[in-house]
């Protein structure tokens, strides 16, 4: 029978992925694991654990295969019908919290997990947050997450704008699909597990970004903002259709990476 270090020594995987999936399997958290390495992981849990390392080793995210991903001090619960949140969004989140007024309203838009929408509530209770995904599967696991989480946020099914007609937020934030169909990414790594269409627009990666600006007027107050992630090549593209649609204030900002991965702009 197997000890816990002879599991996590054959997984043939980062130590840190070993170790959470050991303890998915039942084989103890990391603490457990590290003081009695020597433990007998029993045969249930063997099995488990190597059903999961070979997922694992065939590409299935590591998010999807432990039901969670953390995101702005958030655990989020996250699967197959949702993007898998990444650093690069927080900083659509730091940007969009420093343009939120006080008792503003903010509308997230294309929510997947939920993520933007429970940081931007979590954040700012003061706040009154909207999101609306075109996924029903999606919008289910962001509502449960808000649910978990004890966040309150106004939920819609809505294909972009058609669920909030008439509706106006001092705030239009969102992670659109922005990779282009013909993007040799989405056959490599997580992206292959990720639903499609939270990932490109099947046409140039920059159609959704279109609509959101196209659509966003109507449903911005005076002086509101409009603030997009996009790909990081396609800042200079997004700054000119916000620019070309009347928005002021147009400007970029750059993740840690130093790419350009957030673009918006103000109302006049």
């Amino acid at each position: 029978m197997s000890t816990l270090a002879q599991l996590l020594a054959d997984a043939g995987l980062p130590r840190l992925e070993a170790q959470l999936l050991l303890h998915m399997a039942g084989g103890g958290n990391r603490v457990t694991q590290l003081t009695w390495p020597e433990r007998e992981a029993g045969a249930e849990v063997a099995q488990r654990f190597a059903a999961l390392c070979a997922r694992r080793h065939a590409g299935e995210p590591i998010a999807y295969l432990l039901g969670e991903r953390e995101f702005f001090g958030l655990d989020l619960a996250v699967s197959p019908a949702v993007l898998i949140p990444r650093p690069d969004t927080e900083i659509l989140v730091d940007t969009a919290l420093a343009r939120l007024p006080a008792d503003g309203r903010a509308l997230d838009l294309g929510t997947g997990s939920g993520a933007v929408a429970l940081a931007l509530a979590h954040s700012r209770p003061d706040a009154d947050i909207w999101a609306l995904d075109a996924s029903p599967e999606a919008l289910a696991q962001a509502q449960a997450n808000g649910q978990r989480l004890n966040l309150a946020v106004t939920w819609r099914l809505s294909d972009w704008y058609a669920a909030v007609t008439g509706e106006q937020f001092d705030l239009l934030v969102s992670n659109p699909p922005y990779i282009a169909a013909d993007d040799p990414h989405l056959q490599q790594g997580d992206l292959r597990f990720e639903p499609a269409g939270a990932l490109t627009d099947f046409a140039d990666g920059l159609s959704c970004i279109r609509q959101l600006i196209a659509g966003a007027p109507a449903h911005l107050r005076l002086g509101g903002w409009l603030l997009m992630e996009h790909g990081w090549q396609q800042a200079p593209a997004v700054r000119e259709l916000l620019s070309a649609a009347g928005f002021i204030d147009v400007a970029s900002w750059q993740d840690l990476a130093g790419h350009e991965r957030v673009t918006g702009g103000r109302w006049r």
